[in-house]
């Protein structure tokens, strides 16, 4: 399978930081982020698709005629990846689908975004495909997959598919091409549960890329007690992860870690 460098960075949602300091914050958070981890360049996970009732609002206009997809009439992203085009910080484009269709919100994606160089590619929350009531989703089939990474190919051959979830289960079974499968597993008593629950989500996959998002709430009495909580947890992860591909501190408690100034 292709390799990819180490992205490192960060997870922003609209509901997840106290507020939204701004394109230059989370620019800053990559950088700051990359710079812990040898040869790993700055990369973020944009999720501009969030549940909303049964379906999904999407801030861009999409132009998709289904009754699950909400979208607003401006686009919210322009300005931002301008600048993460000069910052040369990468960024994948994700949403949480509900009941909506996930090929026709890939193409939406794409086709607003593709001329972006930091767009490097989708993601799907599988917690909440097929799903809105509460995170579990449906398991993608391997002929899910397959269509969604042909969907995100028609637009370059450069483009890869995320699938999140913290069950091995919840991913196909067999299709690996052009997919990255990121575990943001949480509630976990120790660094070391952690690194063993990740170790295996990695293993599990091998050797397809994989990636984590971590830094939650609910971790924290224990990640607050490390003198570097990103670098610490994410160099725990690569020691024993040799196909991680990304490195996500979530927006959660992205302020803790990464003070920005007012």
């Amino acid at each position: 399978m292709d390799s990819h460098p180490l992205g490192a960075g960060f997870r922003f949602s609209s509901y997840g930081p106290p507020y939204n300091p701004g394109a230059e914050y989370w620019a800053d958070v990559g950088l700051q982020m990359s710079e812990k981890f040898e040869g790993a360049i700055p990369q973020g996970i944009w999720i501009f698709g969030v549940l909303s009732g049964e379906g999904t609002y999407v801030n861009f206009p999409t132009g998709i005629d289904d009754p699950y997809v909400m979208d607003s009439a401006v686009d919210m992203n322009e300005a931002v990846f301008d600048l993460f085009d000069e910052q040369g910080v990468q960024v994948w484009l994700q949403v949480e689908p509900g009941m909506a269709p996930v090929e026709p919100l890939i193409h939406a994606m794409l086709n607003q975004y593709a001329h972006h160089p930091c767009v490097i590619g989708v993601g799907v929350d599988v917690e909440w495909y097929q799903s809105y009531k509460s995170p579990e989703g449906k398991p993608v089939t391997d002929e899910e997959a397959r269509a969604w990474v042909a969907a995100a190919r028609s637009y370059g051959e450069q483009y890869r598919v995320f699938l999140k979830h913290w069950e091995q289960d919840w991913m196909p079974s067999t299709e690996r091409d052009g997919l990255v499968f990121i575990d943001d597993s949480q509630i976990l008593p120790s660094l070391e549960a952690m690194v063993a629950e990740f170790q295996a989500w990695g293993e599990d996959f091998a050797p397809a890329p994989v990636g984590f998002q971590y830094g939650y709430l609910s971790d924290k009495p224990w990640w607050q007690e490390l003198a570097d909580p990103p670098a610490e947890i994410g160099n725990a992860i690569l020691s024993v992860v040799p196909n991680a591909e990304g490195l996500y501190w979530v927006d959660f408690t992205v302020f803790d870690v990464f003070p920005p100034t007012k």
